[in-house]
């Protein structure tokens, strides 16, 4: 049985993991029989985000915490990940993965990534193993791993420029499509940075696992 983990960045599009991205990721993996284990950073959450209005909520939430609530609990810290144990990685969309996983968000190109995400991405790399990045996660792929790997964020002018920025190569793609750096092994889809529905997003997140799949040896 192929071994994936997904990493998560907390619940909810504008301060965590995008849910429908997470949820259809989890649904295609297990469709396709493959071994799931789930894992964030266990620290506090950059800020939280009232989801009706939009609004900044004077309030502090655990990263770890809030994304097990898509994982019905079954979640583990960054840190305990055992890279020898897994086939690939997946990283669902959302901005926690630009405001938690790294600071993308509010600095750009200029970004830091988290160190013990930077530790597992750059071993996953290392060992040859296929990675995919959903929606806005495909902009750590240049900085953690400092290559001009291919990847995509649909066709936003101004973050795929940051891309280009920080040494990646920037290809548009359509939302049901994906974009393959076969020789990385980065498989990366647009999501909700152009899907008009939860339909729209499928598509092209079940592509990108059946491609991570596809190339695990």
């Amino acid at each position: 049985m192929k071994s994936v983990a997904i990493i998560l960045s907390g619940c909810g599009v504008y301060d965590g993991s995008e849910i429908h991205e997470s949820v259809l990721t989890m649904l295609s993996l297990s469709r396709l029989g493959a071994e799931v284990s789930f894992f964030s950073p266990d620290e506090v959450q950059r800020h939280v985000i009232n989801h009706l209005n939009g609004e900044e909520k004077q309030e502090s939430r655990d990263i770890m915490e809030e994304s097990a609530r898509i994982t019905r609990g079954n979640i583990q810290p960054l840190s305990k990940v055992n890279i020898d144990e897994l086939d690939a990685l997946i990283i669902p969309g959302g901005f926690g993965a630009a405001k938690n996983l790294c600071n993308f968000a509010f600095k750009g190109s200029d970004c830091e990534i988290n160190k013990e995400l930077l530790s597992v991405v750059q071993n996953m790399h290392r060992q040859g193993k296929p990675m995919g990045f959903i929606c806005i996660a495909p902009v750590m792929v240049p900085k953690i791993l400092g290559k001009p790997i291919k990847v995509t964020i649909g066709n936003d002018p101004e973050t795929a420029a940051q891309i280009v920025r920080m040494g990646g190569v920037h290809v548009e793609c359509p939302v049901d499509g994906i974009v393959v750096d076969f020789e990385n092994k980065i498989v990366t889809t647009p999501a909700y940075m152009l899907a008009e529905s939860l339909a729209q997003a499928e598509k092209g997140i079940d592509k990108l696992v059946r491609k991570i799949l596809e190339m695990i040896e």
